[in-house]
């Protein structure tokens, strides 16, 4: 009796059903590249919060607006994506910098560029505009 070389059905069956479920989830962590998203490009005009809001140094994470204020000086309010460019998490918080919880990106809050990787592109600007105390999406 000869026994021919090769992968037994169960083997092939059961290599099949990993890359089924394995391919998913592997496609959901990402290559590590920086994130492009069909999402658009800038978040809906409108209002925001008050100027009282933005700490002078910090800044605040609108979520549902996917947009980050900063003001890096007293009176200088600076917006921008809260799409981090990495992964496409929110970023969560805004210290001295603007941090992103999935991956541990900073970027400056004078200009959105990348204070600490995996990022490599700084977060896109968003035009903000004070009106009175009141800051509005442009």
């Amino acid at each position: 009796m000869t026994t021919e070389p090769g992968i037994s059905r169960r083997h092939a069956l059961a290599g099949a059903a990993t890359v089924g479920v394995g391919l998913p989830l592997l496609a959901a962590c990402g290559g590590g590249s920086d994130a492009t998203t069909g999402a658009s490009a800038s978040p809906d005009a409108g209002p925001l919060g008050a100027t009282a809001d933005i700490p002078v140094g910090g800044g605040t994470v609108f979520a549902d607006q996917k947009v980050v204020v900063t003001q890096p000086t007293a009176g200088e309010f600076k917006g921008f994506s809260a799409t981090c460019t990495h992964q496409g998490c929110v970023v969560a918080n805004v210290t001295e910098t603007i941090n992103c919880p999935c991956h541990g990106s900073k970027f400056s809050i004078e200009d959105g560029s990348v204070q600490a990787g995996p990022a490599t592109r700084a977060l896109p600007e968003v035009t903000v505009t004070v009106d009175g105390d009141q800051i509005s999406i442009s």
